[in-house]
């Protein structure tokens, strides 16, 4: 069988969660399918090198000038060119008119919500989400199966988009084996240095977008931090005016030099910081999956996040969960998770079990049986009449 998978982000340098959820995937697949003919289908950029071929998996660049165009025009031309016999689609979107059978990962419907705060998007991420609340009502009629990550998004989705609950299965994210790999001395002493960290520091994964709630995150800390003179706040993926800002609005601005603020790291960089880190923060209001709290728990590094939305399914009680909408709650669990040995250990304990329930082997061990099952079912569909 020749299986399309759509990648068309998957060279970008700087990745993104569904860059790395195709990525992971694809992966798995190279080693769980050695029959079926895989073309996986991207848009050339790059970080060629992520991704290697195999006998069986074909990488295809496509060209396009802009991702619509990319996806609506020039993927089905190639879909056809290679007379692909399934087409997944990884990314929340796909082709609207195709005459093979489509499986659509579906992420979330975040972007069919209301938002929460001020809108923070830029004029492309605005474009795109009506991209998306045009396209995907009409698009998941047309899939023979759409796949999500968690069970609370299965809900969302069948509530918002009116669906049968029989249309939408979930198969879990999972968590790559590289996270928990014991990191260097050397990569350790030159990440601490840079940054002048000492064992003592939180690691948050920062986002402009007020669903990660930031904000309240670094309300937390700031009340926690005047008490811990020596504990500072890592945070990945934003500007230094962005946190000054919210310093500034909270009277804390005398605490700025128990921030630190990296920018965009590398993969090699992230693992060093969730390694060392004492506690991974991530007590966001809304999330499909929540892959950061698995990543984290396989460093043994204990988390705090939210009670709500699917962090609770992903991270059991391996985490120390808390009302994300809460500044005190946040302030808690982050002193249970920095102070209190026996609960800290205990929870380190329980996050490396949670991580062997997701695994990428599984992951696509799931979506193969599911390709399997619909080119069997539309086969015999198509099976003419004697």
């Amino acid at each position: 069988m020749k299986i399309g998978i759509e990648a068309q982000r998957l060279f970008r340098s700087h990745k993104h969660g569904m860059d790395i959820v195709v990525l992971e995937l694809i992966r798995a697949l190279q080693i769980v399918d050695t029959q079926n003919e895989y073309f996986i289908f991207v848009k050339p950029d790059e970080d060629r090198s992520c991704l290697l071929e195999t006998p069986n998996f074909h990488v295809i660049e496509i060209l396009g000038f802009n991702y619509i165009f990319w996806e609506q025009i020039m993927l089905p031309i190639y879909i056809k060119k290679y007379g692909i016999e399934i087409l997944h689609c990884t990314s929340n979107t796909a082709p609207l008119f195709l005459s093979i059978p489509l499986i659509l990962t579906l992420h979330d419907v975040i972007f069919m919500e209301k938002s929460i705060g001020k809108n923070t998007s830029s004029n492309y991420q605005k474009f795109g989400n009506l991209y998306r609340k045009w396209l995907v009502p009409r698009l998941v009629q047309k899939c023979k199966k759409i796949v999500t990550i968690s069970e609370v998004e299965k809900v969302n989705i069948i509530k918002t988009l009116s669906l049968k609950e029989e249309a939408v299965i979930v198969i879990h994210n999972g968590v790559s084996r590289r996270f928990g790999v014991m990191m260097s001395n050397e990569l350790i002493a030159e990440v601490r240095k840079q940054w002048n960290l000492t064992n003592d520091f939180f690691l948050l994964l920062g986002n402009v977008e007020p669903r990660k709630n930031v904000f309240n995150t670094v309300m937390a800390f700031a009340s926690f931090a005047e008490k811990n003179a020596k504990l500072k706040l890592v945070i990945t993926g934003l500007d230094l005016a962005f946190i000054k800002d919210i310093l500034l609005k909270i009277g804390k601005e005398k605490l700025l030099s128990q921030f630190v603020i990296t920018g965009f790291v590398s993969e090699k960089v992230l693992y060093t910081l969730y390694s060392e880190a004492k506690v991974f923060l991530y007590p966001s209001l809304r999330e499909g999956f929540g892959l950061p709290i698995l990543e984290a728990m396989a460093f043994g590094t204990p988390v705090v996040t939210s009670t709500i939305s699917s962090m609770p399914e992903v991270a059991g009680e391996a985490a120390f969960l808390v009302n994300p909408f809460s500044v005190e709650e946040i302030t808690f669990g982050m002193k249970s998770a920095y102070e209190n040995y026996n609960l800290r250990q205990e929870k380190i304990a329980l996050g490396y079990s949670r991580i062997s329930l997701f695994t990428w082997q599984k992951t696509a061990e799931k979506m193969l049986c599911l390709y399997l099952k619909i080119s069997a079912t539309f086969d015999l569909q198509n099976q003419p009449v004697l």
